[in-house]
């Protein structure tokens, strides 16, 4: 059934026509699976806010046989996007912002991305991300993560069609137990692929346990917020600079044998911006495909947004167009 006052929380008037002349495909190829078992037809759950079921109630091949689901799909097709919350996704505000629409595709019901939010544990405490450690390895938390990801596994293995895995979102996959037996137990199938997101600090200690996700690795992403020893120690609470280029030695090797794709990952803030290029470089030397500059978002956390604010623009903007122009550069930032 759906939520009106769901939408209405957050803002989303689902009787309005946006008259968006574009298609996207996440409500018919992506799910997305949070750690109380909701499942989001998005790769983001506060983009699209309803959920089609919970995994705790049904399994998953029923929750995708969903009719709130052929709600949001009808939402796609008809050009409304009404269930969509276009103040906060950034795909709608970029191609509104653009007038450049996606192109047309032909709808599938078949599964693309499964993106896993099951558990956030994390060895680091960053201020852009959280307040403290988060740490889950008994507990309710933790049985129930096991049984998550027990239930996507199942399906896994069931599953015949080309599918992408997304981990890492919402912790540290390394540092998780949750994820560890996800991954120690998911099938190795040449339909399935793996996208894996890691601040890499215990990459190099547990990758073998992993062997079938690496041996089907599409992209590997590395978060690190700092190009130096100063900036990536305060910026990366818990984490220690010497032992981040280890991890990434220890990648970079890896990628010249299994050939997947290698993204650095810098959240832009007041502390970093100015380690931009250093970051580039940082990048070049790891055999990185891209270097990612992201935006700072409003976790709920105690960083100061009103800072984040860059003082220097003219600064700024010049290090950013001079950055932009190198081919491995992804930006996805400005002074808001």
């Amino acid at each position: 059934m759906i939520n009106n006052r769901l939408f209405e929380w957050y803002g989303i008037d689902t009787k309005k026509d946006l008259g968006i002349e574009t298609f996207c495909p996440r409500p018919f190829d992506t799910v997305l699976i949070d750690k109380q078992g909701s499942c989001f037809v998005c790769e983001c759950a506060a983009w699209l806010p309803q959920s089609i079921g919970n995994l705790q109630v049904k399994p998953l091949t029923e929750i995708l046989q969903s009719s709130i689901r052929e709600h949001m799909q009808s939402s796609i097709m008809d050009g409304s996007y009404r269930y969509c919350n276009n103040k906060q996704c950034s795909y709608l505000l970029y191609h509104n912002r653009k007038g450049t629409p996606w192109k047309k595709d032909t709808p599938t019901n078949q599964i693309k991305h499964i993106r896993l939010a099951i558990d956030d544990s994390c060895n680091l405490r960053c201020p852009s991300c959280r307040n403290g450690l988060i740490f889950h390895k008994e507990g309710s938390a933790y049985n129930l993560g096991i049984r998550l990801a027990d239930s996507i596994n199942d399906w896994l293995h069931n599953y015949d069609h080309p599918v992408k895995v997304h981990i890492g979102s919402d912790g540290d996959p390394m540092a998780s137990h949750v994820y560890r037996h996800f991954m120690e137990q998911t099938p190795e199938r040449d339909n399935i692929k793996y996208s894996l997101l890691t601040n890499s600090l215990m990459f190099k200690e547990f990758h073998h346990r992993i062997q079938n996700v690496i041996r089907n690795l599409d992209d590997l992403g590395v978060s690190i917020d700092g190009a130096s020893r100063d900036t990536y120690e305060k910026l990366r609470l818990g984490g220690r600079w010497d032992k981040v280029n280890e991890n990434l030695e220890c990648i970079a090797e890896l990628k010249s044998r299994h050939n997947f794709q290698l993204g650095l990952h810098m959240v832009v803030q007041a502390d970093n911006w100015h380690e931009m290029d250093d970051m580039l470089a940082l990048g070049h030397k790891y055999g990185a495909d891209r270097v990612y500059f992201n935006k700072i978002e409003d976790w709920n956390t105690n960083i100061d947004m009103g800072r984040q604010k860059f003082t220097h623009l003219d600064q700024f903007t010049k290090m950013a167009e001079r950055v932009e122009k190198d081919p491995i550069s992804h930006m996805n930032v400005h002074n808001g």
